[in-house]
């Protein structure tokens, strides 16, 4: 069996902010993103035009409330009928939608058309960003990662 002698990189899955690192010289090295920074806001904006990952989609928001998504990660293994996400949807610019099975589903205009996406792939389109980060400060393609999500699920009575 051959030992894995590329570079593997990690990642924080953050509900707010995200980032990305790589072991390097003995210790771990936080990347900086295209804009300098070492955290990522955990945000994807739609436009007529693109879809925005990060800093630039957080930056845009006030002119693209209703279609930048933030907080994808609180609806994560979460019923759309549960307290905790009625409750945040009344903080929340986008909307979010029963999928008619209780799960909640995230509805943006993307290009001019409707668009649904469950947590998970607005969560995945934030990790890309952050294995793209890591692809682009290495210089080549990243195929080995350890992924982290902290994740703190509380049940509540009333939810069931």
């Amino acid at each position: 069996m051959s030992k894995y002698t590329g570079i593997g990189i990690g990642i924080d899955l953050g509900t707010t902010y995200s980032c990305v690192g790589i072991w390097e010289n003995d210790r771990v090295e936080i990347i900086a993103n295209d804009q300098g920074n070492r955290t990522t806001p955990s945000y994807v904006a739609f436009t007529d035009t693109e879809r925005l990952i990060g800093d630039a989609a957080k930056n845009q928001i006030g002119m693209n409330v209703k279609n930048t998504v933030f907080d994808a990660k609180r609806m994560i293994g979460r019923r759309f009928s549960e307290p905790s996400i009625q409750k945040d949807m009344k903080h929340w610019s986008f909307k979010v939608v029963d999928d008619g099975h209780d799960k909640p589903i995230i509805e943006v205009e993307y290009k001019g058309e409707i668009k649904r996406f469950t947590p998970e792939e607005i969560s995945s389109m934030v990790l890309t960003k952050m294995k793209e980060t890591a692809e682009t400060f290495i210089g080549k393609e990243v195929k080995m990662q350890l992924l982290h999500v902290q994740h703190i699920l509380m049940i509540h009575k009333d939810s069931y």
